[in-house]
């Protein structure tokens, strides 16, 4: 099984860019050195790679990519800085259709 890598970059205007490889430091040499002139870091760089993981095939790795792509800004410093105490808050639902909120009688 091919291992595959979700990477998250910080961009020099303080923008997150997640993307997923198969080698880690060859696409952030890419991404840094300015290869792709339509890539969304090409104008915001210097960069950082600030957050990876790691992932046996490409089903999950995709499948994470996209969900860390909806994530507020909030959400991926939780995750950056490994506070997941602060990850699940934000991840809760705080809407007025909430199941936390929702007293059933109407």
């Amino acid at each position: 099984m091919k291992t595959l890598y979700v990477y998250i970059l910080e961009c020099s205007d303080n923008s997150f860019y997640v993307g997923v490889t198969n080698n880690v430091g060859r696409r952030f040499i890419e991404h840094q050195s300015g290869v792709h002139e339509t890539s969304y870091t090409f104008g915001r760089r210097p960069l950082k790679l600030v957050y990876c993981k790691e992932f046996l095939g490409p089903i999950n790795a995709i499948k994470y990519e996209k969900q860390l792509k909806g994530w507020s800004r909030a959400k991926k410093m939780a995750l950056i800085n490994n506070d997941f105490k602060s990850l699940h808050e934000l991840a809760e639902c705080k809407n007025e259709t909430s199941h936390k909120l929702f007293s059933g009688s109407g």
